[in-house]
């Protein structure tokens, strides 16, 4: 049984904690005098952004994010074709593919 935290995001709702497999990563994190806190490598990905969430217990969670370049942003705000290429790659991953013959197009 996992963790949900329901919480009301641009309009939807959303769940942010997804697994509820925690595992302390370090003991002691400790903020510098300008409030900066260093996150341990262990959990640190590349090219990772984290939206950071405060509960009223003053939890902190950091969700982690990539950006979508603008030129390809347009396919996550059409749910339809979304889906076609959702489908397609299903076709893909199932062996339902054919040869094309780019020329007679």
């Amino acid at each position: 049984m996992g963790i949900s935290h329901p919480l009301i995001e641009e309009g939807k709702m959303a769940t942010i904690v997804k697994k509820a497999d925690w595992k302390i990563v370090s003991d002691s994190i400790k903020p510098d005098d300008r409030r900066r806190v260093v996150l341990p490598n262990a959990i640190v990905a590349k090219g990772v952004r984290y939206r950071a969430y405060c509960n009223s217990r003053g939890q902190i969670l950091f969700d982690p994010q990539v950006t979508v370049p603008l030129s390809e942003a347009w396919l996550f705000n059409n749910p339809i074709a979304l889906e076609l290429v959702k489908q397609g790659l299903e076709d893909v991953a199932q062996g339902r593919v054919s040869d094309v013959d780019l020329d007679a197009l």
